[in-house]
């Protein structure tokens, strides 16, 4: 009986064994991409394909750039869209924001030197010895000038020059209150070589200013100023575009000043 028992059951082990394994079985991949084996089925990726890829993501980038990022960081509008979504202004506040934050660093390094000599006696006296020669050269200049005066220069008759009348009528003037650390940025549409006069005062109080122009893809910085109370002159296009002003409060009360402007602009572009 034992016999027999093992008998069987090889058989039936043998059976399985031998049995023919169903096509279908074979073959079957599951749900996760790889087959009963185990084994993970690839992607066929061609060279051209690799290729698109790469250059559909360049142009993309690119577009992100020109539209987005060099408007929204540097204030360059290379295709009139950044001022239009508001992201050239964005820029330009960044880049006055960067420039007062470098001026500041310059102002506190220069008040770190100023009391590291202050702290050395041996130098302050070393100074103040060279104020004190200095100031007797100059004493003693002065003492031989008085002692043998210049002879007097003869007179020369000269022509009064025909009297001009001066311009004192303004194109436009606007005024803006400032709260403490708020600015505002009013420009002028120019051509190229166009000259416009201007004025402003802080009216008894001081501002930052920064006089630029941006245009047809091109940026300029005019002049800078901390601290200031007011400025007249004329500003002169170094391209078509506009050119003007940023004003920036860094005191710790309203400032409310007044731009005054006339000549050869077309409009002025302000809040």
């Amino acid at each position: 009986m034992q016999n027999q028992s093992f008998d069987t059951a090889g058989d039936t082990a043998g059976d399985a064994a031998g049995a023919p394994v169903h096509p279908q079985s074979a073959g079957r991949t599951s749900a996760s991409g790889s087959d009963t084996a185990g084994h993970i089925q690839g992607i066929d990726v061609t060279a051209g394909g690799l290729i698109r890829a790469t250059l559909g993501s360049a142009v993309a980038a690119g577009v992100v750039l020109v539209l987005f990022w060099l408007p929204a960081e540097y204030g360059l509008d290379l295709t009139g869209l950044g001022r239009a979504m508001g992201l050239t202004q964005m820029g330009e506040i960044k880049q006055q924001l960067y420039s007062e934050a470098a001026e500041d660093d310059a102002v506190l390094a220069a008040q770190a030197a100023a009391a590291q000599v202050s702290a050395d006696p041996a130098l302050v006296a070393r100074l103040d010895s060279i104020d004190a020669r200095l100031a007797g050269i100059v004493a003693a200049v002065g003492a031989a000038s008085t002692a043998a005066p210049a002879p007097a220069p003869a007179e020369v008759a000269v022509p009064a020059a025909p009297e001009v009348a001066a311009e004192t009528e303004w194109r436009d003037e606007v005024s803006y209150t400032l709260a403490p650390t708020e600015g505002i940025e009013i420009k002028l549409a120019m051509t190229e070589g166009a000259v416009a006069a201007f004025e402003w005062t802080a009216n008894g109080a001081v501002l930052n200013h920064d006089t630029h122009g941006d245009g047809s893809g091109q940026r300029i910085t005019y002049e800078q100023g901390r601290g200031v109370p007011g400025q007249q002159g004329e500003l002169v296009a170094a391209f078509t575009g506009n050119h003007g002003w940023f004003w920036r409060n860094r005191t710790d009360a309203p400032v409310t000043f007044t731009l005054r402007t006339r000549g050869d602009y077309s409009q002025m572009i302000a809040p």
